[in-house]
């Protein structure tokens, strides 16, 4: 469902893909060709929350914002995983922020990363670009390959072919 929010009215591109079982309200842009999945809440309410283009934020996951102090930002080509957590942070282009990850205020997540699943990235920490992050707290574990970079955009990709499929032959209550 996308929602006005204290007057203000969510900007979603038209070629995104926003499930109806998601949450979108507020003060919230979304760029062309990014996806919004079952369950999934962009809540705009108390900060901004900008989303680049071509980024998918999957089932369950939660944006929001630390009020009047961290909006949420989000970069290109960006896969958040399965009920994750992106709080008052930002989050560069070509990254994963894995399955049940938490991503927490005034964390700036750099280029082309991997924040592992389940990993906790304390607020205030500063992630260098192409790493690899684990563990609660996360920690650096290694630089990343131009393998790793290549399985960050096919994650990416992936989810462009789910919204074709879905826009194709989208699934039917019963």
């Amino acid at each position: 469902m996308i929602r006005i929010c204290q007057g203000r009215r969510p900007e979603i591109h038209p070629t995104c893909y926003i499930d109806s079982s998601a949450q979108v309200l507020g003060d919230v842009a979304i760029g062309e060709r990014s996806s919004v999945w079952m369950n999934a809440v962009l809540r705009g309410d108390v900060n901004s929350i900008r989303v680049g283009s071509c980024t998918n934020v999957q089932d369950c996951s939660v944006l929001h914002g630390q009020r009047n102090l961290y909006p949420v930002v989000v970069g290109d080509w960006v896969t958040i995983g399965h009920n994750a957590t992106v709080h008052g942070c930002v989050v560069g282009d070509m990254c994963v922020i894995g399955m049940g990850a938490r991503v927490l205020n005034n964390s700036r997540i750099g280029e082309g990363c991997i924040i592992a699943a389940g990993s906790v990235v304390p607020e205030h920490t500063v992630v260098p670009p192409r790493t690899l992050w684990a563990g609660v707290p996360a920690r650096l574990r290694r630089e990343l390959t131009d393998k790793d970079r290549e399985l960050i955009r096919e994650y990416a990709q992936n989810y462009l072919d789910y919204v074709a499929i879905y826009l194709k032959d989208p699934p039917q209550a019963l």
